[in-house]
This record gives C-alpha cells, sequence and structure tokens, in this order.
C-alpha cells in the first residue's frame, strides 16, 4: 500500500472505529478477536437483517465487530475492508456490492492473512478465500419459474423485472429463470424484461413503462422483493388484477402481501443462518485455526406462498 492509500486507510479506520465504538488508531488487545461485518447496503432490508444476523452471532461467540454499511459504494465498502485491516482485525465477513469491483480489497486481506468469508455474494477471481455461504440463486431463480409452470399449466405471459448488474445474486437468478422458462418459451412468453437495480422505486417505474408497452401480464418475476412490491403498486396503479407477482428474499413486509394476496410468493433463501455459519467459520479459523469441512455451503431456496408461510425465517416479525 503507497503512503497516500495509508493515509486514506487510516483516515477511514478513524472514522469507522468512532462508529463503531472502537477508538480510533488503538490497536486490539492481543487475546481479543475483533472481526469486519460488511454489507453492501443498509437502505436494503435484506441486509439490514443480514447484518443483525451478523451482530447476533458475533455476540454470541465473544468476539468484537465493526458494522460497515457500504452504502451502495464500492469505493466506501473497498475503504471500509482497508480501514478494518489497518485496525488489526482478525476475520472478515463480507457480502460485497460488486463481485469484481471489491476483488482486490478482498485480495489484499487474504494476502494479509485475515480470513475472509463472502455471503450472499461470491468472489470468484480470489485465491484464497476461507469460504463462501450463500443462497444456491440459481435454483432460487429456478424455484420461481416452476411455481409460474404449476400455476399456470396451460402458458403465461411474463414480465421479468433483474436485479443489479454485476451482482453475483442477480446474475444466477436471472440465469434460473431462463433455465427453465428458455425451454417452454411456445407457451410462456417473457414479452418485457428490464434490470430495476433491486430498487422498489425503479421497479414501480420499470413496471409502469412495461404495462403501457405491452398490456397486462399475467405474471411479473422480480429478483428481490423490492422490486416485487414496486411492481404490485404499478399493477394496483393501474387497476389490474389477477396478476401473479413473484419476488425474492421473504423480507417481513413480503411475506404480510403473501398472506394478504399482493404477492403470489417470494423465495427463502435463508440470509440469517448464511449469516450465523459465516461468523462460525470465520472465529473458529481466527481463535483456533481450523478450516472449515467445505469451503462453499449453498443452502438450497424454496418458494413461500400461503399455504407454507410457517417455512419463512422471518415469519415471527410480521404483524
Amino acid at each position: 500500500m503507497n503512503r497516500r492509500s495509508f493515509l486514506k486507510s487510516s483516515a477511514a479506520a478513524g472514522a469507522l472505529a468512532a462508529v463503531s465504538g472502537v477508538a480510533g488508531g488503538a490497536a486490539f488487545a492481543a487475546d481479543e478477536i475483533t472481526i469486519l461485518g460488511s454489507v453492501p447496503s443498509l437502505s436494503f432490508p435484506f441486509f439490514v437483517h443480514m447484518l443483525n444476523q451478523i451482530k447476533v452471532e458475533a455476540q454470541a461467540q465473544g468476539v468484537k465487530l465493526i458494522e460497515s454499511d457500504g452504502q451502495n459504494s464500492a469505493p466506501k465498502q473497498t475503504g471500509d475492508i482497508e480501514a478494518a485491516l489497518v485496525q488489526g482485525v482478525k476475520g472478515i465477513v463480507i457480502s460485497p456490492l460488486d463481485v469484481n469491483a471489491l476483488s482486490p480489497a478482498v485480495e489484499q486481506a487474504v494476502q494479509a492473512g485475515v480470513p475472509v468469508v463472502t455471503i450472499d455474494r461470491r468472489v470468484d477471481g480470489v485465491e484464497g478465500i476461507l469460504a463462501h455461504v450463500g443462497a444456491d440463486n440459481v435454483k432460487g431463480g429456478e424455484a420461481q419459474a416452476n411455481a409460474i409452470l404449476a400455476a399456470f399449466p396451460n402458458g403465461a405471459k411474463i414480465f421479468h423485472l433483474q436485479g443489479q448488474p454485476g451482482a453475483g445474486p442477480a446474475i444466477d437468478r436471472n440465469k434460473g429463470v431462463h433455465n427453465i422458462l428458455d425451454g417452454v418459451k411456445d407457451k410462456y412468453q417473457i414479452v418485457f424484461e428490464q434490470t430495476a437495480n433491486f430498487a422498489r422505486a425503479e421497479a414501480l417505474t420499470v413496471t409502469e413503462a412495461g404495462l403501457t408497452a405491452n398490456g397486462k401480464p399475467d405474471v411479473i418475476v422480480c429478483a428481490n422483493d423490492d422490486m416485487a412490491l414496486g411492481a404490485a403498486e404499478a399493477v394496483a396503479s393501474a387497476g389490474m388484477k389477477d396478476v401473479a407477482i413473484y419476488g425474492f428474499d421473504a423480507l417481513p413486509e413480503a411475506l404480510v402481501a403473501v398472506r394478504d394476496g399482493k404477492l403470489a410468493g417470494t423465495v427463502e433463501q435463508f440470509p440469517g443462518e448464511q449469516s450465523r455459519t459465516a461468523v462460525k467459520i470465520v472465529v473458529a479459523k481466527a481463535r483456533d485455526g481450523k478450516d472449515p469441512e467445505q469451503k462453499l455451503v449453498l443452502l438450497t431456496p424454496i418458494v413461500i406462498g400461503k399455504d407454507n408461510l410457517d417455512k419463512a425465517e422471518r415469519i415471527g416479525e410480521t404483524s
């Protein structure tokens, strides 16, 4: 690291330490384990839940946690990693905003001998990452598509709202949807397909444009729940009924919408279990030098509908 980068990282470390309750620039005690938990953006409820569960497991494991909100900015998340390394963290649990843009920072951590466990989003281009814990997002996309086939055995006209370009889950969920639907194009036609960047407001406007250009669809399949809820708002505003909308993430608000019939379903990928498992792996390495039995842990997502709401990880948060 050059002097300019070091000074930048040191300043970031002080700022991050102040937020996390650790004195800026102070070294950790020799026998103390402190880890970094970093998520892409706390503006997304999904990542709020993930970071909360990282915190829960860190407390259970008796380690200190530096919390990092990437603020939907790869430079910000990169700076947080560099700051944590300057502070001397013993491990990192991270869901990278962009798997390519975060590769250099993750590689820097690995080269510094700090164990890194990725969650939700993999960084495939870096050798030496301790483990990845996530959902099989391809299977999640396939589950969405298979739910459509089951609900519409005679065929369907489909809108597809994709996630943020460059984000691993968006790429994999898109692949899963197409794995199934591309083989039945004669009956299941995707007539409108566009990214809405995982954002509810953008999904609202994108869906409105799709409705104007293509008319009413039978199904809108979305790469996350925020987009599904935005699409539902657009459909309701247009006065359209009987449009089956599928989300992904099983957020509490989406579970309520499924219960109330506003969404046809959502995909549960167990983000809390992902987060807690990742912390256990990184702490075992930092504390005892123990390598994980599996370097790739993928949970199998399931579609949550009215009939199996009790299977949702966050059903207890609904009112």
